[in-house]
Formats: structure tokens, sequence, C-alpha cells
């Protein structure tokens, strides 16, 4: 029954997305208009005895220490057992083109043996890039879902209590270089390349151009790129913002994903099955053991033993031969659906056809 319900849905959406078209900015990205990736090293205070153990967590007791140092407190010769302190790693996103002052979402990750981040608040923490520059300082109260309570015969774990976000948590020091009027040249990159996409991406685009500016403005480089050519009379956020908007109809290449942990199986619209007969049964082997106690007769001097006894059960279901093919998705859908299978045996049935050459698409395993 769930095999059927997939993939009544997948035929239901692929029929829609036959008769719809996407935006433009929807499926492709200006080249060099992206995020990068901040990272730091912070201390997560005022936690309830949730926190790092000490002993076992040397580095947060050097960075303790240190921290109390810069604050004029000396506890190099003390020794510290607090367990409200927890060492963690601080990550964020630097959108781009953002600027200084302004405030970006981070997550905060615990790095020693914390059992909960819950009521901590993140001291003023560095957030240095790939260069090593630090771009953005991070500080305040963490937002944690997960929670963690232990008892002396029960644990009872909800979520992740050891990571948690601090909303508008960072605020920017210093600016990305570069900015979007400095860009050498408009490039338009797809987020899925395909040949067939970028050409109708390119012929959107000119259509629109033709009328709008009188010139030709895209040309496809290959099948991941399309370059454009600004006319000198618009802005470039304003070039990008019409280009954007532009609808076009995307083509997916015939592939079939199947997740063999969950059972999931997504069949691509343009997947095709040369026509095949196929049968599908299931063999049930039962072994059962009943062993028997031979008890000998009173005064006989006979032993007590064990008499093994085995049940062995056959049960073979009875396979329906059926010829599938399939020259679009619903014909395909509709074929598999009179069999009446699972996903686990939708599964096993694409694996076979795939190997016997008649499943013609690409065949994801994950």
């Amino acid at each position: 029954m769930i095999g059927r319900v997939v993939l009544f849905v997948l035929a239901m959406l692929a029929a829609h997305t036959a008769e719809a078209a996407t935006r433009i900015k929807d499926i492709a990205a200006v080249q060099g208009v992206r995020d990068n990736q901040l990272v730091g090293y912070g201390l997560v205070m005022g936690l309830q005895g949730t926190g790092d153990t000490l002993r076992n967590s040397q580095f947060t007791e050097h960075s303790l220490q240190s921290m109390l140092d810069r604050m004029g407190v000396n506890v190099r010769d003390a020794t510290l057992r607090t367990r409200n302190v927890a060492a963690v790693i601080v990550t964020a996103d630097l959108p781009p083109f953002v600027g200084t002052g302004s405030r970006i979402d981070v997550t905060v990750t615990s790095l020693g043996d914390a059992t909960s981040l819950k009521g901590g608040t993140l001291m003023l923490t560095a957030l240095m890039g790939a260069d090593g520059q630090v771009y953005a300082a991070a500080q305040g109260p963490i937002a944690v879902s997960g929670f963690s309570a232990t008892g002396q015969a029960e644990t009872l774990t909800q979520g992740v209590a050891t990571a948690g976000r601090i909303p508008n948590g960072a605020l920017i020091e210093r600016e990305v270089g570069g900015g979007f009027r400095e860009m050498p040249s408009l490039v338009l990159e797809l987020k899925n390349p395909d040949y067939k996409t970028a050409t109708l991406m390119t012929d959107a685009i000119n259509a629109y151009s033709m009328s709008r500016y009188g010139r030709r403005v895209a040309t496809p480089r290959d099948f991941r790129s399309i370059v454009l050519q600004k006319p000198n009379d618009v802005a470039s956020t304003r070039f990008i913002a019409e280009i954007g908007d532009l609808l076009v109809q995307p083509d997916t290449p015939a592939r079939v994903v199947v997740d063999q942990r969950t059972g999931t199986v997504v069949i691509g619209r343009n997947v095709q099955i040369s026509t095949v007969a196929m049968t599908h049964g299931n063999l049930t082997v039962r072994v059962t053991e009943l062993p028997q106690v031979s008890q000998p007769e009173p005064f006989s001097q006979g032993r007590t033993v064990v008499v093994p006894r085995t049940e062995i059960q056959a049960n073979e279901q009875d396979g329906h031969l059926a010829i599938i093919g399939g020259s679009d998705l619903q014909t395909l859908v509709k074929g598999l659906n009179q069999i009446g299978l699972k996903p686990t045996d939708i599964i096993a049935i694409l694996q076979a056809v795939k190997t016997a050459g008649a499943l013609q698409a690409e065949l994801v395993v994950q």
C-alpha cells in the first residue's frame, strides 16, 4: 500500500511539473555570489552543572584560565572544579555583500563532555574565515531544543542537547572584498547542469532582451553556465532581477534514486522501461526447534534424555507474471501498481530490470 501511494504521488507531481514552468532565479545563481563559512572557538557559561568535566577536558580548563587571566583574575595555581563551563565550536555562514554591523545566526556545538548547553550563554567569540581573518564576533544566550535527564536507573533524551543556535548572535566586523558592481562579468550557473536546460534558458533570456533592449545578451558557455552581457543603460541589480523572473521548463535527467535504508524510491519524469516480463515472489522458510524430554519408566534404571525435534515449514507466495513497459512515468507507475508491490520489492525489481538492460535511466542506490 505504501509503495502504491509513493508512486501515485510521484506520478501526480510529474504530471504537474510537465505543465508548470520555473523561474530562472530558482534553477540558477549568479557565479561568485555565494556564502562564506566562518568558524570560531569559545566558551559557554551559566550551565546548570551540565558543562565539561575539567579533569577530562583540559582544553576547557586552559581556556577558562586564559580568559580569567585577561580579565585580571589569576587562577593559574588554583584547582578549578566547576561544571558550569563548556568549550564549544561556533559556526556561521557569511552572506554575500553583507555590510559591517549586520547580524547573522550562529550554531554552537559542544566540544568536550558536556551533557547539555541549555541555559548557557556564549561568551564573546571571534569567527574567522578560511583566510584566517576575523569577520564576525558572536555572543549571546543559546537556544537549545533538545534536553537530557539522567537518573540512577533511567535516562531520557529528546533531540540534541549539546548543540544550539543563537538567532542574530553574531555582528559582522569585516566585509568580504569585492562587490556586485566590481564583478568582471555576469555568469549564471545552473544548480542542476544540463545541456537542454542551458539552451532553454538562453533562448528565454534572448527573447526577452530582444523585445526589451533590442539585442541578444545571453550566450551558453557550456552545460553549466550562461554568460550575460549587461546593457549599459541598466543597473546590474535590475538586470539580474528582470532575468530571474523569466520562466523556463527545465529538463530533468532520467534517474531513479533508491534508498534501501528507508525503502524510498524516487522515479524521474523521463524514466522509461523497455517492455519486459517479470515475476516476483517471496519464499519463507521457518525452522522451529521443539525438544522433548524422554522420561524412563520407574525402576527401569534408565536416564532422562532430551530428544531433539525440528519442524521445517516452507511457504512460497504465488508469483504473477506481468509485462511491464512504459513510455512515460504514468504508464510505468500504473504497471508497477498492477503487480501490487511493497517498496522493498520495487527496489529489488528495479535493480533486476537495470541488470537486464531494460531500465533506460541511471539507477542511484543510496
